[in-house]
Formats: structure tokens, sequence, C-alpha cells
């Protein structure tokens, strides 16, 4: 990992451990509004490709539950765009499962 750091921004308000490189930087949160268990989060979570590498990620599910528990005024306002794709998710899954 040459080149790689890791440490927590805005130390000691934050609760985000980070990674960054000089090609990318990815924030980990310790812990999320309105989830129970990392476990549970990682079971209904999907995994997906960057840069042809395998990452598991919140379910959408779980990022708009959070989202709604927090009621940061900055998270209410993407809940209309995340809503919709959610939607868009679900109608596309029925129609693959026919």
């Amino acid at each position: 990992m040459d080149g790689t750091s890791v440490g927590m921004p805005y130390y000691p308000v934050s609760n985000m451990i980070r990674v960054a490189s000089r090609s990318v930087q990815v924030d980990f949160p310790r812990s999320i509004h309105g989830i129970r268990s990392f476990e549970g989060l990682r079971n209904r979570g999907e995994v997906v490709a960057i840069h042809g590498y395998p990452l598991r990620v919140a379910s959408l599910k779980d990022i708009i539950k959070s989202k709604q528990a927090a009621g940061r005024a900055k998270d209410m306002a993407v809940m209309p765009v995340l809503e919709a794709t959610l939607d868009e998710q679900q109608k596309n899954r029925a129609e693959k499962s026919r």
C-alpha cells in the first residue's frame, strides 16, 4: 500500500475512518444512523465492481433508512432521488423475475 494513508478526518468530531491514496479516498463510518449492526448491513449489501475490484456496498434501502434516521437537511434533500431510484430498481427486478 505504498502512498496510502489511514486517518480520522476532522478528529475528534468525526466518526469516520479515511483511507486515502493518490487516486482514491474512501471514508468508512464507525456507526450509521438507523442501522443496528454492520453484520446485517453487510448481509443486505450488494457487491459492485470498481475498476474491476469487487466492493460490497450498503443496499439502497439501508442508505435511505440511514438518511431518514439522521434527519439532516442535506440527507432529506436527496431523498426524492434515492426513493425514485429504489422504485426503478424494484421495477427492474420484478420484470427480470417474470
